[in-house]
């Protein structure tokens, strides 16, 4: 899998908390085919990390999407999970965060969706400043 990974998007391999196994789960996720998905909130929706709003009365509250790709979700957690233990910025946020009054939850719901954002760009760079 380490070689798929190397030879497909090498440029996953190089950032924290992204191992062969998490690489290739999510080029599977992505497909033949990463034209198809026209945004970064497609492929979090296509991952089941976009943010689905449930609010009752005056209060506003998102939780995770229960839909979407299982094993795409559980890379980016394991990445979000590795980042939390060994990455000083992600340290860093989660204290701001906690500091804002957030949960731990809603920290790592957050995380998920910036760590898709960054692999979507990674493995689908933008050209000429728009989209292919």
């Amino acid at each position: 899998m380490a070689l798929l990974a190397e030879r497909h998007a090498p440029q996953l391999l190089t950032v924290v908390g992204i191992g062969p196994d998490t690489a290739v789960t999510l080029l599977i996720t992505m497909g033949d085919n990463p034209e198809r998905l026209h945004s970064e909130a497609s492929f979090a929706a296509l991952c089941g990390v976009s943010p689905v709003e449930r609010s009752s009365g005056t209060r506003q509250y998102r939780r995770l999407n229960r839909g979407g790709d299982r094993q795409a979700n559980a890379a980016l957690h394991r990445i979000v999970q590795t980042r939390l233990r060994i990455d000083p910025r992600t340290q860093n946020y989660c204290e701001r965060r906690t500091k804002e009054g957030k949960t731990r939850r809603e920290i790592v719901r957050c995380r998920k969706r910036y760590a898709a954002r960054e692999v979507f760009h990674l493995v689908r760079p933008v050209s000429n400043g728009l989209l292919s």
